[in-house]
């Protein structure tokens, strides 16, 4: 199989699992942003998952030979006026096309998709009896922003704490409550992957789980009796490239073998807690 078709085949495998459709093209950037396709001649289709597209990312990919890089958020959010290596984002995308590593960011189609990132999220809250979408997609069910779930049994956040944590891998999150964490109980959750503020408005929900609230968001829906779990922005997103592995290896390897398909080890949220 050429190069070209391969890379072509593996562009429309991701479109095939999460469609650019499903995607908030109101501000996002999604798709290939990076096509550099022309200039890797590699034997071995390598694809490196990652959530951002850092400087010691792509070193990573330059060194595994990678073909595509397959970044969660956008490398190239807003539009560029010149290239430059003075700018560390522009160098980096210099030095992906030099040694031809094309780059594919999916974002909020898998926000959206079912199986998603949202839903992958909603698996650190046990009980779960219902889970509906927040902000639907007209045109698929079960597609859209957000996840609201209603537990089968009331749980307090002494039980939820530990289990979000262990879900997402961390050791620490932050939590706003006006209640001990054993007196709260917990019928109803709203979630979103990443930054909820605007996903959660005009809903109403015990608990809000997510990567980030500002501090006038948490604070307000502390003050109307809710709680509310936020854990870093990427946190609440980097677990699922597990998942993501699967599906893309489900999605390939079983008619092309030569495509490899890493997990980046460098990626990680740019703060960490001390």
């Amino acid at each position: 199989m050429s190069c070209s078709t391969r890379f072509q085949r593996v562009v429309a495998g991701i479109q095939k699992l999460y469609p650019i459709a499903y995607a908030d093209g109101a501000w996002d950037n999604t798709g290939l942003l990076v096509d550099a396709s022309g200039v890797n001649k590699n034997d071995k289709f390598h694809i490196l998952l990652t959530v951002d597209l850092t400087q010691s990312v792509v070193e990573e990919a330059v060194r595994a030979r990678s073909s595509l890089v397959l970044a969660y958020h956008p490398f190239i959010f807003r539009g560029l006026k010149s290239i430059t290596p003075k700018d560390p984002q522009q160098a980096s995308l210099i030095k992906l096309i030099h040694h031809g590593v094309s780059v594919y960011c999916p974002h909020t189609a898998v926000d959206a998709a079912k199986g998603g990132v949202n839903d992958w999220l909603a698996e650190a809250v046990a009980n779960v009896d219902t889970k509906t979408v927040i902000e639907k997609n007209p045109d698929v069910e079960d597609v859209g922003m957000g996840r609201l779930l209603t537990l089968s049994s009331p749980a307090s956040l002494d039980e939820l704490i530990p289990a979000i944590k262990s879900h997402l891998g961390i050791n620490h999150l932050q939590v706003a409550t006006n209640k001990s964490h054993s007196e709260k109980t917990i019928s109803t959750v709203a979630l979103c992957a990443g930054s909820g503020g605007s996903v959660f408005r005009g809903v109403k929900a015990d608990l809000y789980l997510t990567g980030e609230l500002s501090h006038h968001e948490a604070l307000y829906f502390k003050e109307t009796d809710s709680s509310v779990i936020v854990c870093n922005h990427s946190n609440t997103e980097r677990g699922f490239l597990k998942v993501l592995k699967q599906q893309l290896l489900t999605q390939f390897q079983s008619t092309d073998p030569e495509i490899v398909i890493d997990i980046s080890t460098t990626d990680k949220d740019p703060f960490q807690t001390f």
